[in-house]
């Protein structure tokens, strides 16, 4: 049995997406079991016109998945709600899961992209809409922390659900030609990760030569780490890209709900421009819909969405806040800079990275041209990448920037971002530590340089 964990000392797991943290040190079995419960009696408390609440449970490849998914269980059903089990599964498919079959909710053991060491949990309501730590995960954490938790009118029991992801895949198919997607080849590198399932399952489907990296399911991650955002993570697939002579590299994250690709002379391609391709192609099926990008500089995504005439959104970072805005406000796509990607349909808003493949490879199929030919044009502008500084006061450093841009166009919808003519940026804080993130953006790489050094120096000159 693990040590008990102090709830009031550790609150770092509680985030404003999941709840994430070291296994066992910061998480554990305890954690699972009374997570489980707290969300169960959540859920009777919201809905208390349902005699029973069906929610689905599904887990990763985490080397400590399957003990923390077995507590969890037990919290769920000592907490008065039935428990559809799917087992394996990506996060999108534990998604689709939940609104797809009109099931209550959802309660996911993932870390995502995090290293071997974290394990999680990502919560959701009908239709997989997400609990964040404004909507529900401070409410968790309170009731843990209390050790307050009633005694339910009945006690649950599990069901388990299967071929899910055959219908997931059936479902996404619909949203694509497969007749008009040329025989490509395409690298996939997994990272020993969720992805693995779902895109193994797709290309089965496709007329298309699957080359496989690093698809063995393995916690440990023995290739490297599954968070694609790193370039170091992009590196072995790009070079495979290049040396296959393949048409296409895609890369997925360690819960799969996150999704990379790489062009056919090896290059990553930017998120942003992967967003305003996907933009251009759902406004061709919804013309003038709103499209969604989350606030962090990409000007080729808004860019495309108005030259192909639909209405921008911009959201604060995170996949949870996108979600919300995206169902608030009707907006039928959105995508945000680390590789999620969102549509929203009859049934819900989640990433649906499947269908965002089959778009792009048809896309690029009836071009007529190659994946680099094709995004060329598209790189008008030089990127920063995103730079993390450690600072004794993030919001002491979001003023000072403030005051010393002061004459640029402000908007502080999360942290402050500043808009040029010839540059832009955003600065914001981590919603987990003492960090900021600065995140620019410039028509010449000559100005990207020197206006991210700029920034950095005010940044870091406010560093610990």
């Amino acid at each position: 049995m693990h040590r008990a964990i102090c709830y009031t000392k550790i609150m770092s797991i509680f985030k404003a997406y999941d709840i994430r943290g070291i296994y066992p040190s910061e998480l554990n079995e305890e954690t699972a079991y009374n997570v489980g419960r707290a969300y169960a009696q959540l859920m009777r408390e919201e809905n208390p016109g349902t005699k029973i609440l069906k929610i689905v449970l599904a887990h990763d490849m985490r080397l400590s998945a399957d003990t923390l998914t077995k507590e969890a269980l037990r919290g769920l059903i000592e907490g008065g709600v039935d428990v559809v089990f799917v087992g394996l599964a990506s996060t999108p498919t534990f998604y689709f899961a939940v609104a797809y079959y009109g099931y209550d909710g959802g309660f996911m053991v993932s870390a995502s992209h995090n290293p071997k060491e974290y394990n999680g949990f990502k919560l959701v309501r009908r239709r997989a809409a997400p609990m964040g730590g404004e909507t529900g995960i401070k409410t968790i954490e309170e009731m843990i922390a209390k050790k307050g938790f009633d005694t339910p009118p009945r006690t649950g029991k599990m069901t388990r659900k299967a071929n899910v992801l055959r219908d997931q895949v059936a479902h996404d198919l619909k949203f694509g030609n497969i007749r008009k997607i040329k025989p490509f080849k395409v690298v996939v590198d997994a990272a020993n990760a969720m992805g693995a399932l779902y895109l193994d399952a797709l290309f089965k489907k496709l007329p298309c030569e699957l080359v496989k990296m690093n698809f063995d399911l393995d916690g440990s991650f023995p290739a490297h780490e599954a968070d694609p955002l790193k370039e170091e993570n992009m590196r072995d697939l790009e070079k495979r890209v290049a040396a296959e002579k393949a048409d296409l590299g895609i890369a997925t994250d360690g819960d799969g709900d996150r999704i990379f690709f790489v062009d056919n002379e090896g290059k990553s391609i930017e998120q942003a421009i992967i967003r305003g391709i996907l933009a251009k192609i759902f406004l061709h099926e919804r013309p003038g819909a709103k499209i969604g990008y989350d606030i962090r500089p990409g000007k080729i995504t808004r860019d495309m969405i108005e030259q192909y005439g639909g209405t921008p959104i911009v959201t604060k970072v995170g996949h949870s806040l996108i979600k919300d805005q995206a169902i608030r406000e009707g907006a039928y796509f959105a995508g945000e800079s680390s590789g999620h990607f969102f549509l929203n349909m009859e049934h819900g808003c989640y990433e649906v990275p499947m269908i965002v493949t089959l778009k792009l490879m048809q896309e690029f199929s009836e071009s007529g041209k190659t994946v680099a030919e094709y995004v060329r044009p598209l790189k008008k502008y030089f990127h920063s990448g995103e730079i993390n500084s450690r600072v004794r006061d993030v919001a002491e450093v979001i003023e000072a920037t403030a005051n010393r841009y002061q004459d640029g166009k402000l908007d502080r919808l999360d942290g402050i971002s500043v808009e040029y003519h010839d540059f832009w940026f955003n600065v914001r804080g981590s919603n987990t530590e003492p960090v900021i993130r600065l995140n620019l953006e410039a028509r010449t790489k000559e100005l990207m340089h020197k206006k991210r050094d700029e920034v950095l120096a005010l940044i870091r000159s406010f560093s610990k």
